[in-house]
C-alpha cells in the first residue's frame, strides 16, 4: 500500500531541535509552566514576526498543543446558537467540526478551481449575516494548496471594514511552505482589522513536528483573559520539553526547511506531471502546502467510489474531495509528504488501474 493520505511531512526533525529537546529533558524545568506559554517561546514567536515587518508583541502570543486547540478556542470565543461562522469549502473538516460544536451555525464558502483554489473576496462578503461573527481563513490551503492572492486579500479587507463585529481566523500553518517568489501574505500586514484578527500557525509543518503537538497564535489584546482562561481551565499547559524544542526551531538555523521546500517542489512537479498524463484527470500546480487536487469528473464515478477503488484494487491510499465538504466532489487529494519513488509508483498504480 502507498499512503498518499496523511498530511504529515516525511523528514527528520533538524539535530539542534532535538539537541534542544534532550536538553529540556535532562536539565528542566519540570513543572508547570504559564497557561500562555513560556515567554521565551513568545519571544521567539514575536520575533519571527517582526522579522517579516509585521510587529506582534509577545503579550499576544498563545502557545497552544497542537494549532486545533486554537482552532477549538476561537470557535468557542464566538460560536452560540445565535451566531455564524463561515469557513472555506474545500476546506480543513475541523472548521466546520469545532464551528457546530460551538452551537454556531457553519456556513460554507467555497474555493473554485477557476479560481486556483484561491478565496474570492466579493462571494465571501455577500455570505455575510447579521448573525456572522467569525470568518475562517486557509492561505496555503488544505486540502487544494491553494493560496489566496494579494488582490483579491486587499479587497476582502476593505470590505470587512463594513462589517465591524465580525472577527478573522487565519489559519496560516502552511504559509512558510510555499512555491512561488514570493511568500504568502499574512492576515498581519493588515493594521486596520489587527484587532479582529486571530492567527493559527504551529511547528507541525514547518519543522516536521507533528507529534509534538505545539501550535502558536497571535491573538487581540481583547481576547487575552478569555484565551487564557480557555487555557487554564482544558489542557493547563503545554509540556515544557515541546516549547524548548519550538524556540530552537523558530530561532535556529532554517536550512532544514529550505532544503524541505526544495524536496517538496521537486516532487510536486513530478506528481501534477504524472496526474495530467493520466486521462480523464487533470491537476492543477499548488501554490503552497504540500498537496494536489486533482479533478477527476472525467472518469464518471464520485469521489468517494474512485478513492475505494484505487485503495481496494490500485493499493494507493488518496483522500475524497468530499471529506473537505460538499465542493469537494469530483476532487482527490493526494499528499506528495512521500518519497519520489513511491510518488511515482503510486502514479503508476493508478495509471495502470484506470487504463485497465
Amino acid at each position: 500500500m502507498i499512503n498518499l493520505g496523511i498530511g504529515q511531512p516525511d523528514f527528520p526533525i533538524a539535530q539542534h531541535i532535538l539537541d534542544a529537546a534532550e536538553r529540556a529533558v535532562r536539565d528542566g524545568p519540570y513543572g508547570y509552566s504559564s497557561a500562555q506559554g513560556e515567554f521565551v517561546l513568545r519571544e521567539a514567536v514575536s520575533e519571527r514576526y517582526c522579522n517579516e515587518n509585521y510587529y506582534v508583541s509577545p503579550d499576544n502570543v498563545v502557545v497552544f498543543p497542537g494549532a486545533k486547540t486554537g482552532l477549538l478556542f476561537a470557535a468557542l470565543s464566538f460560536g452560540d446558537s445565535e451566531t455564524q461562522i463561515l469557513y472555506p469549502d474545500p476546506g480543513f473538516p475541523i472548521y466546520s467540526s469545532v464551528a457546530r460544536f460551538s452551537g454556531a451555525e457553519p456556513v460554507a464558502y467555497p474555493l473554485d478551481e477557476n479560481s486556483d483554489f484561491g478565496l474570492r473576496a466579493d462571494d465571501v462578503l455577500s455570505r455575510i449575516t447579521k448573525k456572522t461573527r467569525l470568518l475562517i481563513l486557509n492561505s496555503p490551503g488544505n486540502p487544494t494548496g491553494g493560496v489566496t492572492t494579494i488582490p483579491e486579500l486587499d479587497l476582502l479587507v476593505r470590505g470587512l471594514l463594513d462589517y465591524p463585529d465580525v472577527f478573522i481566523l487565519s489559519d496560516e500553518i502552511y504559509r512558510q511552505i510555499y512555491y512561488g517568489q514570493d511568500k504568502p501574505r499574512s492576515l498581519l500586514h493588515y493594521p486596520e482589522i489587527r484587532e479582529r484578527l486571530i492567527l493559527i500557525d504551529g511547528c507541525s509543518k514547518t519543522y516536521a513536528m507533528t507529534g509534538w503537538r505545539l501550535g502558536f497564535s497571535v491573538w487581540p489584546t481583547s481576547l487575552i483573559n478569555l484565551v487564557n482562561r480557555l487555557c487554564i481551565n482544558s489542557h493547563s499547559c503545554v509540556n515544557n520539553v515541546a516549547q524548548a524544542a519550538g524556540k530552537a526551531a523558530l530561532t535556529g538555523p532554517q536550512d532544514s526547511v529550505a532544503s524541505m521546500i526544495r524536496t517538496f517542489t521537486r516532487r510536486k512537479t513530478i506528481l501534477v506531471e504524472a496526474l495530467n498524463e493520466i486521462p480523464g484527470i487533470s491537476a492543477l500546480s499548488p501554490g503552497g502546502a504540500f498537496y494536489v487536487f486533482p479533478n477527476i469528473t472525467e472518469i464518471g464515478i464520485t469521489s468517494l467510489e474512485l478513492q475505494t477503488e484505487l485503495l481496494n484494487f490500485a493499493h494507493v491510499a488518496t483522500i475524497a474531495g468530499t471529506s473537505f465538504g460538499s465542493a469537494g466532489e469530483g476532487f482527490l487529494r493526494l499528499s506528495f509528504a512521500t518519497d519520489q519513488s513511491r510518488l511515482e509508483e503510486a502514479c503508476e498504480r493508478i495509471s495502470t488501474y484506470l487504463n485497465r
